[in-house]
């Protein structure tokens, strides 16, 4: 028997050329692994069970005039632990799956600093004057071509690739804290965590651009997009959870959270779903839209240059 376990880790690794078998027994992965189950795939992080509020009794007003509640708080337990990735898939990750498969993903996206300009532009740019790089997180996807990416994966790995749902993105996010960011209470440690909207992104805004929010008054060392990985990761291993880029999640939107579910599966409708939850913020939205339990909530089809994703995967 050890012999055969060993045949298949050897296997294993030289399929994915790593010099650890990370991925064979996934039904008995232990907190804080890191799966790999191909060479493109991205990491995952097992992240423990637990239960926390979801949640806050927040009112933000946004733009146009909407009250959008964050509510109502409740307590949401999660029996399992789940792989979540390590860092926002990348463009070279992405590209893989294009190339694989062709894919055919969102061509036109919303691009514009100050207004919403729409462009016949994909996930490869160019974005700003340049070209993505590969260990950028991929932008201009839309919620259809997240889906497709991790039905892709799943078909290629034997493993369940999904969205994070929206209570499981939360849980993930907070890295077991209760307070109002993973690191404390404060604003001024948020440029050694993430890349948000800071000094750096000001003196990046193009003439003539002008937001209406004021930027945090510390240096995060990117004007735009940062590689993945570049800021400080969260209690549970997982990096640039807040600012970046928005991250898709499973759920359909509600206004409110409906009473159930609360054991972190996803709500979803039997009809057509009008908005999906997207969380996390990005490089150039304001802080407050960073929190962990901030909902933003976009059409499936929406593209645009501070939209990415980040991928879930089972493990038992």
């Amino acid at each position: 028997m050890n012999r055969l376990l060993t045949s298949t880790c050897l296997a294993l690794l030289i399929f994915c050329g790593y010099a650890r078998c990370l991925t064979f027994a996934a039904e008995s992965a232990p907190v804080g692994t890191i799966l790999k189950d191909c060479p493109t795939c991205p990491d995952v992080v097992v992240v423990p069970p637990g239960r926390f509020m979801m949640g806050s009794d927040a009112i933000n007003q946004m733009r146009g005039g909407e009250a959008r509640p964050e509510g109502p708080e409740r307590a949401v337990t999660i029996s399992y632990s789940f792989g979540v990735g390590r860092y926002e898939v990348t463009n070279e990750e992405f590209e893989s799956f294009v190339k694989a498969t062709g894919h055919k993903p969102a061509g036109r996206c919303g691009v514009g600093m100050d207004k919403p300009e729409i462009a016949e532009i994909t996930f490869r740019g160019p974005l700003f004057g340049r070209n993505p790089q590969p260990r950028e997180p991929v932008v201009c996807v839309n919620w259809i071509d997240s889906k497709a990416y991790a039905s892709w994966l799943s078909a290629i790995t034997g493993q369940r690739y999904r969205l994070l749902t929206e209570a499981e993105w939360e849980y993930a996010a907070k890295g077991g804290s209760g307070t109002k960011w993973p690191w404390g209470e404060s604003d001024d440690q948020a440029c050694e965590y993430e890349n948000t909207f800071d000094l750096d992104s000001q003196a990046a805004l193009p003439p003539g651009a002008e937001l209406s929010w004021a930027p945090l008054t510390c240096h995060d060392g990117h004007g735009k997009i940062a590689p993945v990985g570049s800021y400080k990761p969260n209690a549970f291993g997982l990096y640039d959870m807040l600012g970046n880029v928005w991250e898709w999640a499973q759920d359909c939107s509600h206004k409110l959270y409906p009473a159930v579910p609360v054991d972190g599966s996803a709500v979803e409708v039997s009809g057509t779903c009008e908005l999906r939850a997207v969380r996390g913020g990005s490089w150039y939205t304001r802080q407050d839209r960073h929190r962990p339990t901030f909902r933003g909530r976009d059409p499936e089809l929406k593209a645009g240059h501070h939209f990415g994703f980040r991928i879930a995967r089972d493990v038992q």
